[in-house]
Formats: C-alpha cells, sequence, structure tokens
C-alpha cells in the first residue's frame, strides 16, 4: 500500500474519515466503559467474531474504508481475516492496519492479572510481523509500531529500522502509534527517524480527544511534514459520553453526544482518519453521524496529560 491509498481513502466521502478500530471486539476483556451494556456477559471466540463480523459489515456498507487491528487485540487480526476472505470484494477496497509491540497474554480471561506485554524489540518485531503475515497475508497495508513512547528503542535502534525499511520496500507502510503524557516529543522524535536517506515512519497514529489535545501541535506538524495522522480513542475511552457539556451541545444541535465528540476531532485540518471503536453497530452507526455534525464553539474540556493517563491507566479491564 501507497500511504497516497489510505488518503485516497479517507478523502472519498465524509464518512471515510472514519475507521474502524477493532480493540473492542478482538478479545474479551478491555478498558472502554460500559462493555457490560454493549457485549454479551458469554464472550466466547464464537460470540466476538460474529460481534466483529457484524461490525465490519455495517462500517463497509456505510462506506468505512481503513481497518484496524494489533497483535495484542485478542484475536482481532483472526477476525479480520475470517471477513476479508469471506468477502473478496471489499478485501479489495478497503485499506488495512495492524500493530507490533504488544503481546496479547491474558488466554481470553477477562480477570487475567495482565492481558498484554510491551517489547520493541527486534525479536518481537520478527515474530509479530511472521503471527500478522500467516493471518492477514498481502492485505496488510500499514504495520505500525504499537504505543511508542519517547524512551522507546524503536526510535533508536537501527538494526529494527533496517527491518522496517525492508517492509516498506516490499510495500508495507510503517508507522507508529503512540501513548502516553509525553505523546508530542514521541511523534516529532518519529519524524526524524530516517532509513536510507528518507522518512521511515509514514503514518502516526495517536490519542487525540477534548479531554487530551495535547499531541494536537506534534500531530499538525507531522501532517505538514506529509505523513498520514489517525486519531485513536476520540472518545476518550466512553469518558465523554457522560460529558454534560458536550450533553449541551447535542441537545443544541441534534446529534447523539459521541458524535460531537469525534466531529470534535474530525474538524481539526490534520486529521487523516479518526477510528470508531464501537463495540455494537448501533454505537457504530451513531459515530458514523459526526461525519455530517456542524460544531459550534466548545467548551475547553482539557485535563492535564499526566492526569489523563493516569486516570486511562486505572480504568478497568471488563
Amino acid at each position: 500500500m501507497s500511504v497516497d491509498r489510505l488518503v485516497g481513502a479517507a478523502a472519498a466521502t465524509p464518512v471515510s474519515r472514519i475507521g474502524l478500530g477493532l480493540a473492542a471486539v478482538g478479545r474479551p476483556g478491555y478498558i472502554n466503559l460500559g462493555r457490560d451494556r454493549d457485549l454479551p456477559a458469554d464472550r466466547t471466540v464464537d460470540a466476538m467474531r460474529r460481534r466483529s463480523h457484524e461490525l465490519l459489515d455495517a462500517a463497509y456498507a456505510a462506506g468505512v474504508r481503513y481497518l484496524d487491528a494489533a497483535r495484542s487485540y485478542g484475536r482481532a487480526e483472526e477476525f479480520l481475516a475470517d471477513w476479508l476472505r469471506e468477502r473478496p470484494e471489499a478485501a479489495r477496497e478497503v485499506v488495512v492496519g495492524s500493530k507490533w509491540g504488544y503481546t496479547y497474554v491474558a488466554d481470553w480471561r477477562m480477570d487475567a492479572d495482565a492481558h498484554e506485554v510491551k517489547d520493541h524489540g527486534v525479536a518481537t518485531y520478527e515474530r509479530q510481523r511472521e503471527e500478522t503475515r500467516a493471518l492477514l497475508g498481502d492485505h496488510l497495508d500499514l504495520y505500525q509500531i504499537h504505543s511508542v513512547t519517547p524512551e522507546s528503542p524503536a526510535l533508536t535502534d537501527p538494526a529494527l529500522h533496517a527491518r522496517l525499511a525492508r517492509l516498506a520496500a516490499e510495500g508495507v507502510t510503517v508507522g507508529i502509534s503512540t501513548s502516553g503524557p509525553a505523546q508530542g516529543e514521541a511523534i516529532r522524535a518519529a519524524l526524524e527517524v530516517e532509513a536510507d536517506g528518507q522518512p521511515l515512519f509514514r503514518t502516526v497514529q495517536s490519542t487525540y480527544n477534548l479531554l487530551e489535545p495535547s499531541a494536537g501541535a506534534a500531530l499538525a506538524e507531522a501532517h505538514g511534514a506529509g505523513r498520514t495522522v489517525i486519531v485513536k480513542e476520540a472518545m476518550a475511552n466512553g469518558r465523554l459520553v457522560d460529558s454534560a457539556a458536550l450533553g449541551r451541545v447535542a441537545a443544541e444541535v441534534g446529534a447523539p453526544v459521541d458524535a460531537i465528540a469525534l466531529a470534535a476531532v474530525l474538524r481539526q485540518p490534520w486529521v487523516t482518519v479518526a477510528l470508531s471503536g464501537a463495540a455494537t453497530v448501533a454505537q457504530l452507526r451513531s459515530n458514523l453521524a459526526a461525519a455530517d455534525v456542524h460544531l459550534p464553539e466548545l467548551e475547553d474540556l482539557a485535563e492535564p496529560p499526566e492526569a489523563y493517563w493516569r486516570t486511562r491507566s486505572s480504568l478497568p479491564w471488563s
């Protein structure tokens, strides 16, 4: 995949600026709020596969063309691969991204002591790249390093950069995702990384929302430098759905609160794609309404980044 294909897909229609992320439905447990309401109590592999496919079908029918998974999202790559195999026409039209750098270790349990283990070393890359290749094959368009922070060895490891450059030479775009209160620093460091005299990381996926907008300036710089910008966690893992301030705006403009939160991201000119993390088809359709929302001025809801990420880290897996 060229970056141009992702940009082109996102520019096709207003809805196509919204992608579908599978973090909430590739495994039984996650930190998004409201999962007890959104998902069945018996979250078997088959039940979550069906839910994933329902969401993928609805997203594709509505015009969504970017689909985002990760090795650590349980069986999300597997569910996506099954869907692509069963729907060859859709498979030709969508852009598929995944991530490596976290290993899923919860063994399909919601009460696991740990759900994922982070490692950005060469050995983990090589293992997870082969795991992703076995599932997604030639459908993989974009491979991102998962949750890069300023101290990540992925920003400075020449052996890893050489392997990523080889992947890029095979036609897979290489990017990063970021997390934590210093996302801006990580983004700017990634913009400086080159391989064979060319920028290595062509896409950046970061958390940006009304509670945590601190990466905005760096993401604008990335866009200005020709990178594709993908935004995750536009609803702050569900925290914004209960915002009284957004509730007032939603009543004023006649749109759902989640659509207001997502529209606030989409109005940024440097955003290529903003992800929906919907767990139900109804949520997805509500999220997609963001494409048609015309926002008034919004109240400043931003929290200090350190406070935001402390709260996020305390959200329970459910």
